[in-house]
Formats: structure tokens, C-alpha cells, sequence
């Protein structure tokens, strides 16, 4: 039995898996005004579609629909199967507020109340 695919074969099959997760995927890299979807995510990097999506390089937003997840810096990797593979040079975690320069502990009240005089 031979497992020999053809090229072409070989290519429908790449297209239709790319075509799956591009459907099932809700991530998406903003570079400046333009956006992407992501395939995969991993810790230490992303894929994109290798046809459509130009070669990405430098500080990038990953996005989880609206919700802002990481700003990362990336250099891309390789490109296999339909896929260009980028890695993270570095990734911060976003967050909608500003980071505490001191501890705040859980019991602490929320606000003060004045003297109604």
C-alpha cells in the first residue's frame, strides 16, 4: 500500500484545514490598521495563513474578539502547510487598568465615606 499524496491532493487538504480553523477561530493580530486571523495560538507563538496575510514583523496586538489579550513583539518563524509560523520575542499581558505600585489587600475598604455635617 502506498501513502504517497499528490501535490495537488496535498493542497486541497492543506486549503480545507486552513478554511476549518479560519471558521472556528476567534483570535485576530492587529498590525497598525489591519488585522489577521489566527490559526493556532500557542505560549510561545502564533500561525497565520501563509497566502493571505503578508509577512508580519515587530510589535503586534493579539485580540480574542474584542477583548485585548498580549501585545507582543514577533519575528517570524517558518511557513509549512499553508501556515507562516511566528514566535514571541516578547509578550505582555494586556490589561484594562493601571498596575497598583503598591499592595492592596483583599479586606481593604472600597471607598470612604465623609461626615454628612
Amino acid at each position: 500500500m502506498s501513502t504517497y499524496v499528490s501535490k495537488e491532493i496535498s493542497a486541497e487538504l492543506d486549503a480545507a484545514r486552513i478554511a476549518s480553523l479560519k471558521k472556528t477561530s476567534r483570535l485576530r493580530v492587529e498590525l497598525g490598521d489591519n488585522t489577521y486571523k489566527i490559526l493556532r495560538l500557542w505560549k510561545d507563538g502564533f500561525t497565520v495563513e501563509a497566502a493571505t496575510t503578508p509577512r508580519l514583523r515587530g510589535l503586534v496586538d493579539i485580540y480574542d474578539g474584542a477583548r485585548h489579550l498580549y501585545q507582543c513583539l514577533i519575528i517570524a518563524d517558518e511557513c509549512e502547510a499553508g501556515e507562516m509560523r511566528y514566535e514571541f520575542k516578547r509578550s505582555t499581558a494586556a490589561s484594562d487598568k493601571a498596575p497598583l505600585d503598591f499592595y492592596r489587600s483583599p479586606d481593604a475598604p472600597i471607598a470612604l465615606l465623609g461626615n454628612k455635617d
